[in-house]
């Protein structure tokens, strides 16, 4: 894709899962990256297994305090010489509905949608400087629907959009681009525990809340974060790409299985 080369990245929550596959990508086009963690042995032992593949930091840190937040761009900016892109990806997975706690909201927030807007924020002012940069912000399906007992992940998920659209517009006369990606199911590691790692029986069960009778890959969510930041994207702002295999588009009907095309190839 074209624009990504010699470019400057930021990800957060990039030591595993969609966060992860974030930072191989921008390194396989040739972009340098500094990626946020809130694990540590996990982040640097990213950082020694993709070194090989170019230019890469890690920066330690809760994304729900604001000074990890002021942390990651300052590093990052200096380390690498200025920010491109920024990829919010790292999000509290606490998915709590009546019984949610004041504690559960806050951290559903603050390591959510209020780190996302801090770290916009701060990294715009750096994108300014080079003249332009894109924002990409992982929602999910879940911000769409109701889901029983996840009244903190979805609410915290459908903020996400909302922050993307606002900041498009108030960031578009400096040329900074801000979009959203919504993931349908993908195999990461919450997935996988669900699924008590037995990756082989869910998928078919799983699948079938998607048309592509499957589940993703981290892969695949970051290759769409790539195109948003490319310059093959460049009249794309202030929207929402679902990288949900057909998860969203489903009814109540499901994939039909009664219709004449059902399974056909």
């Amino acid at each position: 894709m074209r624009g990504l080369k010699g470019k400057k990245a930021i990800v957060t929550g990039g030591a595993q899962g969609i966060g992860r596959a974030c930072v191989e990508a921008f390194l396989e086009h040739g972009a340098a990256v500094t990626f946020g963690d809130l694990e540590e042995e996990t982040g640097s032992r990213t950082v020694e297994e993709l070194s090989p593949k170019g230019e890469i930091h890690f920066v330690p840190g809760d994304m729900a305090e604001e000074k990890t937040c002021i942390d990651l761009v300052a590093k990052a900016s200096d380390l690498m010489g200025g920010v491109d892109f920024l990829i919010n990806n790292a999000f509290s997975f606490i998915a709590a509905g009546p019984d949610a706690t004041r504690e559960d909201w806050c951290r559903s927030v603050e390591a959510g949608p209020i780190a996302f807007a801090t770290m916009i924020q701060h990294v715009t002012p750096v994108m300014k400087e080079r003249g332009g940069g894109a924002i990409v912000n992982m929602a999910s399906i879940s911000a769409h629907i109701a889901q029983a007992g996840r009244w903190t992940y979805n609410a915290s998920k459908g903020a996400v959009i909302q922050i993307t659209r606002c900041a498009a517009l108030d960031y578009g006369a400096f040329g900074i681009r801000v979009n959203t990606l919504s993931p349908g199911w993908v195999w990461t590691r919450e997935v996988l525990r669900a699924a008590d790692f037995d990756q082989e029986k869910w998928e078919p069960i799983w699948g079938k809340y998607h048309m592509l009778r499957r589940l993703g890959r981290a892969s695949e969510v970051a290759t769409a974060a790539m195109f948003l930041c490319s310059d093959e994207a460049s009249f794309i702002t202030g929207s929402e790409l679902p990288v949900d295999g057909g998860y969203g588009g489903l009814g109540s009907e499901g994939l039909g299985e009664t219709s004449e095309f059902a399974g056909s190839s």
